[in-house]
């Protein structure tokens, strides 16, 4: 990974989010293709992962007393990166197929259905979008269950066939389960299968710190309980049974004073039909022939809080990585990362975004490195 600008770059096949599946494929002992240069971890006869959204590891490190179990590991094992956008959709489907998010397509918390002026909320899905073709590619749980292991997902109850599942994590066995009792308890279960996977996700964490920050009292207490969990989680597994804590992304508070709201500015809507993305990354989907004069504006009235370039741009850079054919048009014909603590609001197109008191999706170390922490 590097950091250039006050930007981190996504590591791709290298030590991010999505190398963690072929990762641990290898230690398994199968013989999984492309295993990722930067990220090799110990043989085990079987793996179980815990995926804490919104746990990044600078937010780890900054609030090591809260968590002094994952912390004190942290302190000795690399951090790796999440995909662009930090965001949960992008880097759950990154995870769950090994891809990068210019290949498994979905791009962000919400991006243009192409040839529509429709946003696809990733994360409620669209009754008119099959995931199955929205994201065609076999996962990374597939290629693991091909080579003979076993997987597992264990995740709240609502989310099985949901099409984020579908799209990210087919392949593997659905475990419902609501409580964090019922979560240890089905990975123990899973984790009795030699070869095998068993993915776990707590989503509270990144939760309270939309609703109240990271430097909440809510915040770090939620974080203590995500502490007790793993180390709950650690001694309840077999001694040879290996887990590996990661994260999707961190998160920044963005206070009111560093918040802009397009709609403020009319001049931010000329030139652009349909505006995506999240509050600290924006897809604008521009109208023809707009492309140029978008990026003159968005640049003037931004300045130094946020980059704002091209989609060839942003691809050049490898923010992406590679970017499948289909995949292109539901990347913004302009790209807007913010910087700092800066949001980029609409209140009339996403209300709830306004709500919000911890954001992400940006570049910036809070946002992009996440801990990848075995014990």
């Amino acid at each position: 990974m590097s950091v250039g600008d006050g930007f981190v770059e996504p590591a791709y096949h290298q030590r991010s989010l999505g190398d963690v599946v072929p990762a641990v494929a290898v230690a398994l002992g199968l013989d999984m293709p492309e295993a990722p240069s930067g990220l090799v971890l110990p043989s085990a006869s079987a793996y179980v992962v815990f995926l804490v959204d919104g746990l990044g590891a600078r937010l780890l490190e900054r609030y090591a007393h809260a968590a002094p179990f994952l912390a004190g590991m942290l302190a000795n094992q690399a951090p790796g990166t999440a995909g662009v956008p930090s965001t949960t959709a992008t880097s759950l489907t990154s995870f769950g197929t090994g891809l990068t998010p210019g290949v498994h397509g979905l791009v962000g918390f919400t991006s243009r259905v192409p040839g529509t002026d429709r946003l696809l909320n990733a994360l409620l899905w669209d009754k008119d979008v099959d995931p199955l073709e929205w994201q065609p590619h076999p996962t990374a749980f597939t290629g693991v269950r091909g080579l003979g292991g076993s997987v597992t997902v264990v995740n709240k109850r609502e989310f099985a066939g949901s099409g984020l599942t579908v799209a990210a994590h087919r392949g593997a066995d659905y475990v419902g389960a609501d409580k964090v009792g019922e979560r240890i308890a089905a990975a123990q279960a899973a984790s009795r299968e030699r070869t095998s996977l068993t993915y776990l996700y707590d989503g509270d964490l990144d939760w309270t710190g939309h609703r109240y920050g990271v430097s909440s009292s809510q915040w770090l207490q939620q974080l203590a309980m995500v502490d007790a969990e793993a180390e709950q989680l650690r001694e309840a597994l077999p001694s040879d049974v290996r887990l590996l804590v990661v994260a999707d992304h961190g998160m920044v508070d963005s206070p009111l004073e560093s918040r802009l709201d397009i709609d403020d500015h009319h001049e931010l809507r000329a030139g652009v039909a349909l505006v995506g993305g999240e509050a600290r990354f924006r897809h604008l989907y521009c109208q023809g022939g707009a492309v140029a004069d978008v990026v003159a504006a968005w640049t003037e009235v931004l300045g130094d809080r946020a980059d704002v370039m091209t989609r060839e741009s942003a691809i050049r850079r490898g923010w992406f990585g590679d970017v499948a054919p289909g995949v292109l048009p539901r990347l913004g014909d302009v790209i807007v990362a913010s910087r700092g603590d800066t949001a980029i609001l609409s209140t009339t197109d996403f209300p709830y975004e306004a709500t919000l008191v911890g954001l992400h999706g940006s570049l910036t170390p809070d946002e992009m490195l996440i801990p990848m922490v075995v014990c």
